[in-house]
Formats: structure tokens, C-alpha cells, sequence
């Protein structure tokens, strides 16, 4: 049976994909050598009208790998403290089994055949995602391995500006600095604007595409 062209579903919104916003804090920016701290995976949800909004958001304060390189200027600019027993920090493997499992749930339930990174910056984000999966010999993991969409790009083009914070503000979405470098607020706020641009984008006509002409039986001679 063929399947209806719907351009309200996800399925048909990012060619199959399902998008993901994630964000991490690290202590350095070697995905290599560094220690993931924490991460934050927001899902979203698509309705009827094809507006898409945040739908909940997963968060894990992370324990450092073994051997892990803890850089101290990073854990200054980002204010944790690895060896603070109230973070309440689970190994990375527990973190990402967890991730994998609700991020697959929902992917199926927009009948999505694989899910895409959405970050700010997103090859910062997901070199450190997918060193994560590598360090610990996770296999069948739901997100695409190199392609993401970045939201510092989209809000550079549909804004004008790629700093999340001032991008937030100038859309009108709520920002609140002395939250920032927390990946569970940077994520919600990245959701938003993610999905800001995509609404606008869809608000101002340009999804769905407009039928485009086959004009390639009119070459002229």
C-alpha cells in the first residue's frame, strides 16, 4: 500500500528522520580525551497542523570515564564540581542505554526510520555523543552518526544571529544567563528556538514545497 504523502507528520517532515535536541557539558573540548559531565535530550512532538513543540526532556549528570582529562578552565566557565556526590552523576553507559531507549520509543511512535541530532554547534555535541557510544561499545544507536541539523546556523540565517542566547532573545523566547551552561536549560532553550525556526519557516509558506514543474520534456530544440 502506498504510503499518503502527509506533510503534517514527521515522518515526511525531514526526509524520515526524527529530530533530537541534545546538549552536553564537558570539562574541555577533546571529545578524545576530555570527560562528558552532563547531558540533556529533548524530544519533541508534532501536531495535527504540523507545528511542532517541546514534548519532555531526559537529563543525567554524568560520571567521568576512566582516565578522563578534566580541564580546570572548563569546569570554571561551566561551574561543576565531577566529585560533588549530590549531582547524583550515573556512568555513561546507564545514561545512554536510557537515552537510546526513550529517544527509539518516540521515533517509532512518529513512525521515523532514524533519529538526527539537533544541537547549537552541533558537531561539538555530537563528537562527544558519538565518542560516548565508541568508549563504550554501544551498538544500534537511533541517531545518524555524521549529518545533524545546527541550530546556530538556522537561527544565523531565519534571526540573524548564531549566539544561543541572543538568538533566543531576539526571537522572544525567554533567556535567562545565569541558567546557561546548565545542559538541561541550554537544551529546552535550543528546542524552542529549533522549533521557532521551523514553525516560522512553515507559518511564512515554505512547507510544504510548492509543486515544482517537470520541464524536461520541454528542451527546446
Amino acid at each position: 500500500m502506498t504510503d499518503i504523502f502527509d506533510a503534517n507528520k514527521f515522518k515526511h517532515r525531514f526526509r524520515g528522520y526524527f529530530p533530537v535536541v541534545i546538549d552536553v557539558e564537558t570539562a574541555g573540548f577533546n571529545a578524545n580525551t576530555d570527560a562528558l559531565l552532563e547531558i540533556a535530550v529533548s524530544l519533541l512532538k508534532m501536531n495535527s497542523d504540523g507545528i511542532i513543540v517541546l514534548d519532555r526532556t531526559l537529563h543525567f549528570n554524568i560520571e567521568p570515564f576512566e582516565g578522563a582529562n578534566l580541564e580546570p578552565e572548563a569546569l570554571a566557565f561551566n561551574g561543576i564540581d565531577p566529585t560533588n556526590p549530590l549531582r547524583g552523576a550515573v556512568d555513561e553507559k546507564i545514561a545512554f542505554l536510557e537515552i537510546f531507549k526513550e529517544v527509539k520509543k518516540a521515533q517509532k511512535a512518529a513512525d521515523c526510520h532514524r533519529s538526527i541530532i539537533v544541537a547549537h554547534n552541533a558537531a561539538f555535541d555530537l563528537g562527544f555523543v558519538n565518542k560516548a557510544i565508541e568508549r563504550n561499545g554501544l551498538k544500534r544507536s537511533p541517531f545518524h552518526p555524521f549529518a545533524s541539523f545546527d541550530t546556530a546556523t538556522l537561527a544565523g540565517l531565519a534571526i540573524g544571529h548564531t549566539v544561543l542566547a541572543k538568538a533566543c532573545k531576539m526571537a522572544g523566547i525567554d533567556f535567562d544567563n545565569k541558567e546557561a551552561h546548565s545542559a538541561l536549560y541550554d537544551t529546552e532553550r535550543t528546542a524552542e528556538l529549533f522549533c521557532l525556526i521551523v514553525n516560522r519557516w512553515k507559518a511564512l509558506g515554505g512547507w510544504p514545497l510548492a509543486a515544482v514543474e517537470d520541464d524536461t520534456d520541454a528542451v527546446s530544440e
